[in-house]
């Protein structure tokens, strides 16, 4: 079975207009911290990504900050963290954040939310990772989004022989759980797998 260890966490540099988005932020960070899992995310001290992490240290969690240099000081880079990783890019960062994580959260955001929940969804698709990759679909937030992937399965780009699992959340308490399952699954599903494709996973 597969343990997650620490969780990445995407979500916006904005608190969003909606108050259940910093309050969902809050009760993630506090449920990690309870259970003992390590957050990893984008390293800023605003918006929902501050309301996670500092709700994660306040409840006695560890926290790894990782943040591109030019954004430092425009997303106030959170000091306090445990580690705090300031990369020279943005991909280095996107690379350093999926080694340092077991699963993949996306709570709401905007553009670069999307951009980096996405892209590890590519990365599943082709099989170049099964680690788990939930949407915090908090007050419906991803819904077009979710309504866009079925619109891409019914018109054949997102093919059957390159399956897409997204686990969908509406309640923070339900996040962990369902992390934990799929990785239990994706655990006992490489153990079928030839060796050198299992290698590859």
């Amino acid at each position: 079975m597969s343990i997650i260890k620490t969780v990445c966490v995407y979500c916006g540099s904005g608190p969003g207009t909606n108050p259940r988005f910093v309050e969902s932020a809050i009760e993630l960070g506090k449920s990690l911290a309870e259970n003992g899992v390590g957050l990893v995310y984008g390293g800023g001290s605003i918006g929902l990504m501050g309301a996670v992490a500092q709700s994660v240290l306040d409840h006695g969690g560890r926290v790894t900050g990782i943040i591109p240099d030019f954004l430092t000081k425009r997303e106030n880079a959170l000091t306090g963290a445990q580690e705090l990783i300031v990369t020279h890019d943005m991909h280095e960062r996107k690379r350093l954040m999926f080694e340092r994580s077991d699963a993949f959260v996306a709570l709401p955001g905007g553009i670069g939310t999307l951009e980096e929940l996405v892209e590890q969804l590519t990365w599943q698709q082709l099989g170049r990772h099964s680690k788990p990759i939930l949407l915090a679909n908090i007050e419906n937030f991803w819904e077009p989004l979710l309504e866009l992937l079925d619109h891409m399965r019914g018109t054949a780009f997102i093919r059957p022989t390159l399956p897409l699992e997204v686990l969908k959340a509406e309640r923070v308490e339900d996040i962990l759980p369902r992390l934990r399952s799929a990785a239990a699954k994706a655990s006992d599903d490489a153990l079928k797998l030839a060796p050198e494709v299992a290698s590859r996973l």
